[in-house]
């Protein structure tokens, strides 16, 4: 008897176990389920392949090593078959022949286009053997070809339970696995979750590749079970309620597994707000934005709002990559397409949902595909990272036009520990930003308000070709948004005119005092005034010019002495910090940590180089290839003391 088998079944281990003798088959029970396996129309139903000539194809071989090299288990499965079939060879029990040839490197990546099927057909034909297969397509088209087939069902199981479930117990939320170290999980409720060991031996490479092993295949036999993607180095299965990342070498420096599942199931009920989220969800499709942390309890939150519009009668469908989400089992949960979102979000616009849960919202790519099915009529839900209600928000900025944002997201929620702590409303109103006098400067402006208090908590406009987020109520710092807003655009304007030092000082909405260098006054002014009134004109503010011998007290920081530009020079203490810029390939960047938010002058001795507002992660950028950047590195070059100054 010749029997050829194609790769589904060499990985699927069934030519060795039909190998075995008919009467040890059914002592061991196996009989009967290889005669309800195979096709009864073939002359092997059921005889087993004791005795049998294997061809193997080399095409089959070329598959599997590639996919081994590939770090696929399936290809490390069929190469373990094929030394199996190299025992049984030696000790006599069949006869193994390789034939054929290996696909061309161009012909590889069309295996499953048929190219490698047809080569092993037409091996099954040449070599007169049975072809042995568990692919459906591959059986039909062999036997419409007039070849003698034999299909074996695939191997399916049901799984009670994974093996890495003995590390979990009712409070763990996830667990993680890494050769070398004892194994870890994380514990505890929304919100409150601790890392810590949940045993003391270190994870052998072994002990890892096992577990790995058992969860891809349940999730391959098990239809509780997918294998969600399969890349080099990565595998992500989604089995019942668990999501597990598994990786290798040389995606990650060691093997690694991690497995997470939901703790605790909710209702829309069970949030703060829930009565006035119900009304406003069921009055017409929104655009809404989950924000919070990692590991705050977004998702949980997004599964209970999909619950809610289900119950509701709204057709609902998830977009997300991998599919996490636990939800009810009318919400369809979609992934990529082809590897793109966008061509899901064109697949669901022909589904014609009410309702797309959009999980997770990270890249510019997802904000444009979340706002182009907003755009479309489609409610929308997406889940984002953000440690900020208004951060979600400002995340869009610069990704959609600013005008289309209120139409675009309508709600945003801030979760915290599991709770609610901040719904927004979010509209367009053509207005005078607050802080701001003059009806001419109207314009419009996104109001952020307080789903709570209903009192305004941010504004988001233009000013002066830039969008600014201006938060109102109780201000952030003693200074309010509007105030630093104006300071900076003053300063920034008077010292393009200025030679020396500048300070500006906010007396009111409407109103900014200017103090200059004696020297300078009569450049800021102008012939007859028009240079500062051509500034005001542009900002919308009065501003009053002054030397410093008017201002009370001197200059800031200086006592009313110090060099040029009102710095202390290098060594005194007059309120100048020595600093030291970084130079990278891209940038200068200079430390400030301890002055996030606050507007700095930067000098090199004596000398006034710029003003700038130092970032969240406490430094100043500068560009290089910029003039200041080159007025720098040049003070650098030259051995300067580069101090900062607080405005």
């Amino acid at each position: 008897m010749n029997i050829l088998p194609d790769t589904s079944v060499v990985v699927d281990g069934r030519v060795s176990e039909q190998c075995v003798a008919p009467e040890a088959r059914r002592e061991g029970g196996e009989a009967a389920e290889a005669d309800a396996d195979a096709d009864p129309d073939s002359a092997a139903a059921g005889e087993g392949f004791a005795g049998a000539t294997v061809y193997v194809p080399e095409a089959v071989v070329g598959e599997l090593e590639a996919q081994a090299n590939d770090g696929r288990r399936r290809g490390w499965d069929g190469l373990e078959e094929l030394q199996r079939l190299a025992d049984m060879h030696e000790d006599g029990t069949i006869s193994v022949e390789y034939v054929g040839r290996r696909p061309a490197e161009t012909e590889q990546p069309e295996a499953g286009e048929g190219k490698a099927d047809a080569i092993i057909r037409d091996l099954a034909d040449e070599y007169d053997a049975t072809l042995v297969t568990s692919d459906v397509v591959q059986s039909e088209v062999a036997r419409a070809k007039g070849l003698d087939v034999l299909y074996l069902e695939p191997h399916g199981r049901d799984v009670e339970r994974l093996d890495l479930e003995e590390f979990f117990d009712e409070s763990t939320m996830s667990v993680h696995l890494r050769v070398g170290l004892e194994p870890m999980a994380k514990r505890g409720s929304v919100g409150e979750m601790t890392y810590g060991r949940v045993g003391d031996e270190r994870m052998t490479e072994a002990a890892v590749k096992s577990l790995a092993h058992d969860v891809e295949e349940s999730a391959r036999a098990s239809p509780e079970g997918f294998v969600e993607l399969d890349e080099p180095g990565m595998t992500i299965v989604q089995f019942r309620d668990l999501r597990i990342a598994i990786a290798r070498p040389p995606f990650s420096d060691a093997m690694e597994i991690t497995a997470v599942r939901p703790v605790v199931e909710t209702e829309l009920d069970d949030y703060e707000y829930a009565d006035e989220l119900r009304e406003r969800l069921a009055e017409r499709q929104r655009g809404v934005l989950i924000s919070g942390s990692p590991g705050a309890g977004k998702s949980t939150f997004a599964q209970a709002v999909a619950g809610y519009l289900a119950d509701e009668g709204f057709a609902v469908k998830t977009m997300e990559k991998p599919r996490d989400l636990q939800v009810d089992e009318r919400v369809t949960q979609y992934t990529e397409l082809g590897g793109r979102m966008d061509k899901t979000a064109d697949s669901l616009l022909m589904v014609r949902p009410d309702y797309t849960v959009y999980d997770e919202v990270r890249k510019t790519d997802d904000f444009e595909v979340f706002a182009d099915m907003r755009l479309a009529g489609v409610g929308m839900v997406g889940v984002v990272h953000a440690t900020r209600g208004i951060d979600a928000l400002q995340r869009l900025i610069g990704r959609v036009e600013l005008g289309l944002i209120p139409q675009i997201v309508d709600t945003v929620v801030y979760i915290e520990a599991g709770e609610i702590e901040t719904v927004y409303d979010v509209a367009t109103e053509v207005k005078v930003p607050e802080g701001l006098m003059e009806e001419d400067l109207a314009r419009p402006v996104i109001t952020i308000t307080d789903f709570e208090t209903g009192r305004p908590a941010y504004e988001i406009y233009t000013f002066n070709r830039q969008v600014v987020t201006v938060p109102l109520g109780d201000a952030e710092s003693e200074e309010s948004g509007t105030e630093r807003l104006a300071k900076q655009e003053v300063e920034r304007e008077i010292r393009s005119i200025a030679r020396g030092h500048v300070e500006v000082q906010i007396r009111d909405p409407n109103t900014a005092v200017v103090y200059v260098e004696d020297d300078d006054i009569s450049q800021v002014i102008g012939k007859g005034g028009g240079r500062i009134s051509d500034v005001e004109n542009r900002l919308g503010i009065d501003i009053d010019v002054r030397t410093f011998s008017d201002k009370p007290g001197g200059r800031s920081g200086s006592g009313g002495s110090g060099g040029p530009g009102g710095a202390s020079g290098p060594g005194d203490s007059g309120g100048g910090e020595v600093v030291t810029p970084e130079i990278t390939s891209r940038h200068v960047l200079i430390p400030m940590e301890g002055y996030e938010g606050d507007t700095v002058e930067m000098q090199a001795d004596d000398d006034y180089l710029f003003t700038a507002t130092v970032s969240r992660g406490g430094e100043v950028q500068v560009s290089r290839g910029s003039a200041i950047a080159e007025e720098l590195e040049r003070a650098i070059d030259r051995g300067k003391t580069i101090t900062v100054v607080p405005s």
